[in-house]
């Protein structure tokens, strides 16, 4: 698995957590689905996404 995949997977997983978060917990929690899509359109313009930094360092390969 890739660098990329991974992050697509992190981010497909955080969203559907959230989600259940807001609907099981409390719909504030929808809060967190917001922030999780801010940070990837930031990523899309300027490349720096936490994730990837941290799948990079725990030795997952490039695409």
């Amino acid at each position: 698995m890739t660098i990329n995949n991974a992050v697509t997977a992190f981010a497909g997983v955080m969203v559907l957590i959230s989600v259940a978060l807001t609907y099981f917990v409390h719909p504030n929690f929808i809060w967190f689905t917001v922030f999780i899509g801010a940070n990837m359109i930031q990523s899309a313009f300027t490349g720096f996404c936490p994730p990837a930094i941290v799948f990079k360092k725990l030795g997952m390969k490039q695409s």
